[in-house]
This record gives structure tokens, sequence and C-alpha cells, in this order.
């Protein structure tokens, strides 16, 4: 995974403008707030609204 801990530090969810963390499996990128999971593809984040999923909150574990 190429995303550096500082570049995470600036993305922002471009729905409700929460921080965003990475998934545990690196697939995506999850939102504190919405709980919009945006993809990760051929290691570039994908913050396109349309192209998000939300999951629900227990999800995360």
């Amino acid at each position: 995974m190429s995303i550096t801990p500082d570049f995470l530090a600036i993305l922002r969810c471009p729905f409700c403008k929460s921080k965003v963390q990475l998934k545990p499996d690196g697939s995506g990128l999850k939102c504190e707030s919405c709980h919009r999971v945006y993809p990760i593809r051929d290691d570039i984040p994908i913050m396109i609204i349309d192209e998000a999923v939300i999951e629900e909150a227990d999800a995360q574990k």
C-alpha cells in the first residue's frame, strides 16, 4: 500500500469532510463519521461519493 501516514492525515471524506482511515485489509478508506468506504484501485484512492459504499458501524471489526 502506497498511502503514507502523512497523505492519510490530510485526506477527508468528500461527503461530510471527516477523517478517513485505511481499512485493515487495505481495500479502501473508511470515513469515521458517515461510514462511507472509498475504494482503492491500483494504489489510488477513489474519493468520489458515487463510488463509495456505506458500511455499518459494527462492520469495521
